[in-house]
């Protein structure tokens, strides 16, 4: 039986039959086109495809299927000129983009489409690129979700509400045909809350009895079509029992809140300004040009550098209590939330026990010839100098060509090597990064969220 929450959300979320009759009018248009190219076969693939997107969702994905006889190099080259030929025929604007090989993201009927070339393949055991699953995967899923398709829709909706939505780097959840397996597997959207509940790191499903090989992600879902993959590969350790949280919360007061819930409005300058005042931390942001690459290669790249600069700051006495990182179309940005931002003049170097001869020896001659305000003394066995601080202040130290040495990404370091500038405080906030601000600063998981609004 649906709640009434549920059956509301259906409502809202299957598509129109308008909508749904255009989609595919416009999907018939770009195969007829590619089809007639006479070197590729078209195929829809995706949500549409298996029947299973939300209203209101407007992409297409065509693949482009080509005789695997030919090389990696003849795929890219014919794959990109049909999709462009059909872009240009067929849609309004249209660029290219890069995942394991190039493809094609055109607007075409106010659809924003995929045009990808891939090899048509006879089975999962000879794909030879990742793009080459997704046909499979299609057909896999379009041959057992019919009696589920409300399901999907729900977890889908479910799982975009609760931000825990989407296999993309910075959002490390649940893919669309993850969402579609996981309703295979538990035989619904309300067993699948149920079981949810109870998930424990390490969780293995193998639907097609696979299992073969091991996996170290905390959540595994086995492909049927391809098991030497986990489909579950992008879902962190954080948004797993985001979601587990989430399906707690439901059980125990379902409400159309879990489907809908009220977003709150950035904070304004003026109330961030505000905010970071009342924590009486020290907030730092480090922003520079965004480098020209997709979201799933930056974004890895931001969160090593994060890593290497907060590893710097703290190397340096300046304690962090958190950092986060955020990808904008013009700048990137690094957020850190320091304990404190000025240390004294000195800082005490610790040296070898006087046992290891040798190196104590060694550091008690370098100190001895150079400046100190104390030292070398003994002290717990060990050599201890006491010394001039380089940086005393973390804005001079985030601003010093140190911040080039550390561990940066290397499209990062790229950038940076151009320019990056160091914010302070209320300086921090700007238009783009308004909602990334809120939510750092507003930190909580999805349920916290919803309680603490009222709404559950």
């Amino acid at each position: 039986m649906r709640t009434d929450a549920e059956k509301e959300a259906l409502q809202r979320i299957r598509p129109l039959t308008d909508e749904y009759d255009e989609i595919l009018g416009v999907a018939a248009r770009i195969k007829e086109e590619v089809n007639s190219s006479g070197i590729a076969e078209a195929m829809l693939v995706g949500s549409v495809a298996r029947g299973t997107w939300v209203r209101g969702d407007r992409d297409l994905d065509i693949f482009m299927l080509f005789d695997p006889a030919l090389s990696r190099e003849e795929l890219e080259e014919k794959g990109l000129g049909l999709a462009r030929r059909v872009a240009d025929r067929l849609g309004d604007e249209w660029r290219e983009k890069y995942a394991e090989h190039p493809y094609i993201n055109a607007t075409i009927n106010g659809l924003d489409v995929d045009l990808v070339p891939c090899y048509r393949v006879a089975s999962g055991a000879e794909i030879r690129s990742a793009v080459d699953r997704t046909p499979f995967h299609t057909r896999y899923i379009r041959e057992r979700i019919a009696p589920f398709v409300d399901d999907v829709l729900l977890f889908k909706q479910f799982a975009k509400a609760g931000g825990v939505y989407g296999s993309d780097q910075m959002t490390e959840g649940f893919a669309g045909y993850l969402c579609e397996l996981l309703i295979l597997h538990y035989g619904g959207f309300t067993p699948l809350i149920r079981a949810a509940t109870h998930w424990k790191p390490g969780l293995l499903i193998d639907i097609e009895g696979h299992a073969s090989r091991a996996f170290d992600e905390p959540m595994v879902v086995v492909d049927p079509v391809d098991p030497k993959r986990n489909v579950a590969a992008s879902v962190s350790l954080d948004q797993m029992f985001a979601f587990v949280e989430l399906c707690r919360g439901y059980l125990d007061a379902p409400s159309g809140a879990f489907f809908f819930p009220t977003r709150e409005e950035p904070l304004s300058g003026a109330a961030f300004g505000e905010h970071t005042g009342e924590r009486g931390t020290h907030l730092y942001a480090v922003t520079f040009a965004t480098p020209p690459f997709i979201p799933d290669v930056v974004v890895p790249q931001l969160r090593r550098s994060l890593e290497g600069i907060r590893a710097l700051l703290e190397r340096s006495g300046f304690v962090v209590n958190r950092a986060s990182e955020a990808m904008g179309e013009e700048r990137c940005i690094l957020l850190f939330e320091l304990f404190c931002d000025e240390m004294p003049h000195i800082v005490r170097h610790i040296g070898p026990p006087l046992w290891s001869r040798a190196n104590a020896e060694k550091f008690a001659r370098k100190w001895r010839e150079s400046d100190c305000f104390a030292g070398p003394y003994i002290e717990n066995g060990r050599y201890v100098v006491e010394v001039e601080r380089r940086y005393t202040r973390a804005g001079d130290l985030l601003a010093s060509p140190q911040m080039l040495g550390v561990g940066l990404g290397k499209h990062v370091k790229r950038a940076m090597e151009q320019e990056w500038v160091v914010l302070r405080g209320e300086e921090c906030w700007s238009p783009e990064f308004a909602g990334f601000l809120t939510t750092f600063l507003r930190k909580e998981s999805p349920l916290t969220h919803l309680v603490r609004s009222g709404q559950a």
